[in-house]
């Protein structure tokens, strides 16, 4: 651990003076602290981090592109065309129908931006075809996905119907997901840690899942590699948005959670529920009981929940609105049942909890094989809840939640809030 006064120049004078926002103006964030810095005295500071290169962000976003160039070429690959089925009325799907996602996660949506500050999801799930045939473990996430032993044992463990079970009348997907976290603490000016606040880190991974369902149930695993530290490129995605939006620039991130690669495993089961029947054309309300379980180097823990939806003309799913492991959104498969026709829109209000155990965060207690304090403690109960809304029209879905999550460790003042937008694109394959 390297040991200085910290003085980098493309960072230190931000600290003295907080920058001013478009057209000369103050910004949002040089109000909230021009005052606390005003009274701040220059003290010695401890960085794990070497200074920042000049060349960094320019460097950092040819690995972008690079990485996105790529995941292309693959996608490209396997799917060979995609042809949109706008003209006729929306039909519960079969195996033929693949889904393209994107999430993201913003606490300026709750007028904040501090402690998890944004989370970016592309997620791609098929039909019955597998994205890549080479993807690790495929034959052991489908065994964990579809379980196995006598029927009685499997049905009652996964969800599944027990005729579908024996007749192994089983839908399997698989999904291919890239996914950024990025943590900030309060403070946007100080180079290093402010006392008492999160750490700066930032995480990046790819996931390769099966997912196996029948219209009782579907049970989804994930294998997640990925990194935290600098190679996330979580500093160079903040900043791009920040000069986007003409916002101020976070100026710690010298002093983020050093890199380490990180391996996860995540499964994830929802058992749906049927509360109000569905009549043609008409109100009705549904949802999904969830447990997951994850262990990992990145995060290791388990949560237990549920969702509910009300509105018109719902298509029976297990669509996922808010960013997480194994969150793909996809219909559910109606064993040996033909499709039924379904008006070409619905509109419906959701909500919905959850609540569990942290056992390891590499955000808040450091890289794992790697002797690195953060300065924050984690608390091993979190909770949260959420409240929101969809539509959705042929192939397009659009949803939006906010969401209230308690303390995630013990320095943070209080729970903390942001908003999840989700829009899902299905389309179907020629072959």
């Amino acid at each position: 651990m390297e040991v200085y006064f910290q003085d980098a120049p493309d960072r230190a004078q931000a600290a003295d003076t907080p920058p001013a926002g478009p057209m000369g103006t103050q910004s949002p964030l040089s109000a909230q602290y021009g005052s606390r810095l005003a009274k701040r005295q220059m003290t010695p500071s401890y960085s794990v981090m070497g200074k920042r290169s000049a060349n960094a962000s320019q460097s950092g976003w040819r690995h972008v592109g690079a990485s996105l160039r790529c995941l292309m070429a693959i996608v490209l690959a396997w799917s060979g065309g995609v042809a949109a089925n706008d003209d006729a009325p929306d039909e519960q799907t079969s195996g033929s129908d693949h889904y393209f996602s994107f999430y993201l996660d913003n606490d300026l949506f709750a007028n904040s931006d501090q402690d998890y500050t944004n989370g970016i999801r592309f997620s791609l799930i098929s039909g019955e075809r597998s994205l890549i045939s080479l993807a690790p473990f495929r034959d052991q996430l489908e065994r964990m996905a579809a379980w196995a032993g006598d029927d009685d044992t499997v049905s009652r463990w996964s969800g599944f119907a027990r005729g579908n079970v024996a007749d192994k009348n089983l839908q399997l997907n698989y999904g291919l997901s890239l996914t950024q976290l990025m943590f900030t603490p309060e403070d946007p000016f100080s180079t290093t840690q402010p006392e008492g606040q999160r750490r700066y880190a930032g995480w990046l991974g790819v996931g390769f899942s099966v997912h196996a369902s029948d219209e009782q149930a579907l049970n989804s695993a994930e294998l997640i590699i990925g990194t935290v530290g600098p190679r996330s490129l979580a500093e160079q995605a903040q900043d791009l948005v920040h000069d986007i939006r003409g916002i101020d620039k976070f100026q710690g991130w010298d002093d983020q959670v050093p890199n380490e690669f990180t391996l996860d495993l995540a499964l994830t089961q929802k058992r749906r529920l049927r509360l109000v029947d569905e009549r043609p054309n008409a109100f009705s309300v549904d949802g999904f009981t969830e447990g997951s379980l994850r262990l990992g180097t990145f995060r290791t823990g388990a949560r237990v929940g549920g969702l509910l939806r009300a509105g018109f003309h719902l298509t029976p799913d297990f669509s996922d609105p808010r960013l997480d492991a194994t969150a793909y959104s996809h219909r559910l498969f109606k064993s040996g049942k033909r499709a039924r026709a379904m008006p070409n829109w619905s509109l419906y209000g959701l909500l919905g909890a959850n609540a569990g155990a942290v056992l390891f965060d590499a955000t808040l207690d450091g890289p794992l094989f790697k002797n690195f304090e953060t300065g924050n403690t984690r608390e091993p109960w979190v909770a949260e809840s959420y409240l929101g809304f969809g539509f959705r029209w042929r192939t397009f879905e659009f949803s939006y939640v906010h969401t209230w999550r308690t303390r995630e460790f013990e320095e943070q003042d209080e729970r903390s809030a942001f908003g999840s937008l989700a829009v899902l694109f299905r389309f179907e394959l020629d072959h």
